[in-house]
């Protein structure tokens, strides 16, 4: 005890020296050159001050895979790691919970037509795990704000189970003139399938007649995505739709007559004798 009747402070543990220096990097440069076991053990150590967390943090990564393996573990799951205590666990728990509102709440306050990035940033945390196929529906106003997004359907991505006019009625629903289609491939391969072009074709077709624009359709693969509107797929569904209303026009069209004199008469003229 000190002659004020306190307790000295902690001794100065073996780690503390690299700590400071984790430290001193992230005041400088943020996470740039950090290897994920050094984010984990800066992570440790602000629930557990005064112990090195280093091989915590290192065993972390090596059964969790990656950083975002790590923060995406169940509290239970990290407990195991021999160090790792329940107030540790909560610590990740909070700071992944946290970067997920954050990304949420910069999502809707900015336009999404071009910010397919942003888009995955915020959707891969809530949905690569999903071991089923999850269709979610971005709803836009007409400035491309976000409104809602819903998960219609879940399964396999295809023309019977997407319905065209489940999409509309949500559109309708949310007073939306913009929509922006996401789905996981759980097998982490984003490249779109038939039956995911099929899809998407249709969805732009329906909006067409609805007269509500679809943006993108986002495909969230194993920490990388395609969007169709990158890719120029959208604006080629979008000229498909417009050669088949011209073809229509043209195919219902009455056919042009002769007059007596047996010159040819439009349709929409009137003729002269």
């Amino acid at each position: 005890m000190s002659s004020f009747g306190e307790p000295p402070p902690p001794a100065r543990h073996k780690g503390a020296g690299h700590r400071e220096r984790l430290r001193e990097r992230f005041r400088m440069s943020g996470l740039e050159g950090f290897h994920d076991y050094e984010i984990i053990e800066m992570l440790l150590t602000l629930s557990t001050p005064y112990k090195d967390m280093k091989d915590q943090a290192k065993e972390a990564i090596e059964r969790f895979g990656t950083l975002r393996g790590v923060l995406e573990a169940a509290p239970e799951e990290l407990r195991k790691i021999k160090g790792i205590g329940p107030v540790n666990s909560l610590s990740i728990k909070i700071v992944q919970e946290v970067a997920r509102r954050f990304l949420k709440e910069r999502i809707l306050e900015k336009p999404v037509l071009d910010s397919a990035q942003a888009i995955f940033d915020y959707l891969y945390h809530s949905m690569r795990d999903r071991k089923n196929e999850v269709f979610r529906v971005l709803f836009l106003n007409s400035q491309n704000r976000l409104l809602a997004s819903e998960d219609l359907f879940e399964g396999t991505v295809d023309s019977s189970v997407v319905w065209p006019r489940e999409v509309v009625a949500g559109a309708i629903r949310n007073s939306a003139t913009g929509l922006i289609f996401v789905h996981n491939h759980p097998s982490g391969n984003p490249d779109p399938s038939s039956s995911d072009r099929d899809v998407t074709r249709d969805l732009v077709y329906a909006g067409r007649i609805m007269q509500i624009k679809v943006l993108d359709h986002i495909i969230i693969g194993d920490n990388r995505y395609f969007s169709f509107a990158t890719a120029g797929l959208i604006e080629q569904y979008e000229m498909d739709f417009l050669a088949l209303k011209i073809k229509g026009v043209s195919d219902s069209s009455p056919p042009a007559r002769r007059d007596r004199a047996g010159s040819q008469r439009l349709p929409w003229k009137k003729g002269t004798g």
